[in-house]
């Protein structure tokens, strides 16, 4: 029989059931108002149950040394090209963006689950208009693979103010009838579920 203690690693996990706590707490203030929260039906994501259910990464405007500290304390992504604002990250350049390295922890993965369904939502807004014919990548997910296949899914936006998701190997799917504007805030997300 071995005996071991264990003081430490049970202060660690107080901790951090705390941390996720007061996570939990600031996330679900993020309805647009307690008024449009109540107005909501209990199967929408601003009801005060559902919108921390599964959500396991949370990046706001805690940025140090190129990297992005989720705040659920799993993993941190990296920034190029991107600093710190009140609330976030500001992109600005060709090539700038973040990455979350969820699938590229080796046979120990925390986040298994995002290969076959997640949910990734971003706040957005887009300064400037862009001049390229080319939709410009906004969010979106690849595969581990040395960057053998395309995107496996994403949004992109376009000269024309208007939204392009991306599916299954690259492939563009139609473009959407709500549009961008300049300047002005947008929640976006991208699903995948039992892929």
């Amino acid at each position: 029989m071995v005996s071991v203690v264990l003081t430490e690693e049970l202060k660690r996990v107080k901790e951090v059931l705390a941390t996720w706590k007061k996570v939990d707490e600031r996330v679900s203030k993020l309805c647009p108002s307690p008024i449009a929260a109540q107005e909501t039906s209990t199967a929408n994501a601003c009801s005060a149950v559902k919108i921390t259910a599964g959500l396991v990464g949370f990046l706001s405007g805690n940025l140090s040394g190129g990297k992005w500290k989720d705040e659920y304390l799993g993993v941190n992504p990296t920034v190029k090209g991107g600093f710190g604002t009140e609330n976030g990250v500001k992109f600005t350049g060709r090539g700038a963006g973040a990455e979350w390295p969820v699938g590229s922890q080796g046979e120990n993965q925390l986040y298994h689950f995002a290969n076959y369904n997640f949910t990734l939502v971003a706040t957005v807004s887009i300064h400037g208009e862009p001049e390229e014919e080319n939709p410009i990548p906004l969010i979106g997910v690849k595969m581990n693979d040395d960057n053998k296949n395309p995107v496996l899914l994403g949004l992109s936006y376009n000269k024309e103010r208007q939204w392009q998701v991306w599916g299954g190997a690259g492939k563009k799917t139609e473009k959407h009838s709500s549009g961008w504007e300049p300047g002005k805030t947008h929640q976006v997300a991208i699903v995948l579920q039992n892929g």
